[in-house]
């Protein structure tokens, strides 16, 4: 059920449901709800391309629907929070004073222009996106705290680029252009147009449509833990990255994850080469070397028939984890038959659900 954000009264958000165009934009973001720990979305584009109303729009579907933006200006205390040691000293007890990870927890942290941040701070802020648990030692005094939030994070690459360690650290990424066909430029500009003549009226004409994406993240969020991938799955996985030259393998881990979120979201009974396809454009944007060619455009996957990869079923269940952490190889054959693990979903066309 959507959670209504609390300043909705004074700022009406734009439903995420009646967002037009900049398709990819989308099903990232989607991918980052059912598993935030990808790793956060980096998007670059032009101005006026639905950037940060897309990120306030997912807001409303997650759970507690939080949505907190990190300021250029922010310090290292201001993001991760800080220990009253003086409250310790006179007290004898530690009390911790929430930052804004804290704040984010189950919602969104919208960085804009995150190539302008310190790079101690962007690691950091990345270091927590994957983990979902942040960390604060200060004088020998020690605090950890959940912080599972989805990670959105723009920037404009004139303005200066980050660092390639920083840039492999996001989970997804793409880049988003003008809107060139008429069509859908007009359609925009209706929708906004109507949202800010009645946003209440807007919104309410859409709640059985956004109540409706909520309850598909909770659906895809509680299915992650039942899905695995098998040797096609991972072989193909395997190729791409070796084709996009990419540096280490958190290229390959977070484009199984992606694939499984992409099932999960379609409710598929396995994670198939299609959900894999999807989703490697996402994952290898800003991880490609120059000298690798990006591969054709992947049409979007079908619903699943059910048919599909049901080898998997009798695969080994992975070990349900909240934060959606893959399931580890079979315990025997390790390092010889290390491609068992379970595979992921992917996103398709499926048959209407009743609110």
């Amino acid at each position: 059920m959507t959670n209504p954000v609390k300043s909705a009264a004074l700022r009406p958000i734009f439903p995420f449901s009646a967002l037009v165009g900049q398709a990819p934009l989308r099903q990232a973001l989607l991918l980052a709800a059912v598993d935030p720990g990808i790793g956060g979305v980096l998007v670059t584009g032009p101005r006026g391309t639905a950037k940060s109303t897309a990120a306030r729009a997912l807001a409303e579907l997650l759970p507690h629907g939080q949505f907190v933006t990190l300021p250029l200006g922010a310090s290292e205390e201001q993001l991760t929070g800080t220990l009253d040691l003086g409250h310790a000293l006179q007290q004898g007890e530690v009390r911790f004073q929430p930052g804004l990870l804290a704040r984010a927890h189950d919602g969104v942290l919208y960085v804009d222009e995150v190539n302008l941040l310190p790079d101690p701070l962007v690691d950091q802020l990345l270091d927590v996106a994957a983990s979902g648990v942040n960390v604060v030692e200060r004088d020998g005094v020690s605090h950890q705290h959940a912080a599972r939030f989805v990670l959105v994070g723009t920037m404009n690459p004139e303005e200066g680029e980050l660092r390639p360690q920083l840039l492999d650290r996001f989970g997804l990424a793409l880049a988003l252009s003008n809107y060139q066909d008429p069509a859908e430029r007009q359609a925009i500009v209706r929708a906004r147009l109507a949202f800010d003549a009645d946003p209440q009226a807007f919104r309410a004409a859409l709640a059985a449509q956004q109540q409706a994406l909520a309850q598909d993240v909770v659906r895809a969020r509680a299915g992650l833990g039942a899905l695995a991938f098998n040797e096609a799955v991972h072989a193909r996985v395997t190729a791409l990255c070796l084709a996009a030259d990419v540096d280490g393998v958190r290229a390959d881990l977070v484009m199984l994850r992606a694939a499984r979120a992409l099932a999960a979201w379609q409710g598929a009974v396995a994670i198939g080469v299609d959900h894999v396809d999807a989703v490697a454009e996402l994952v290898l944007h800003h991880r490609r070397q120059a000298s690798a060619p990006a591969p054709g455009t992947q049409s979007p996957p079908s619903a699943p028939d059910g048919s599909r990869d049901e080898a998997n079923a009798s695969s080994p269940a992975g070990t349900t984890d909240p934060w959606g952490a893959m399931p580890a190889p079979a315990a025997s054959h390790i390092t010889a038959d290390i491609a068992h693990v379970k595979p992921l979903k992917p996103f398709g066309t499926r048959p209407a659900k009743k609110a």
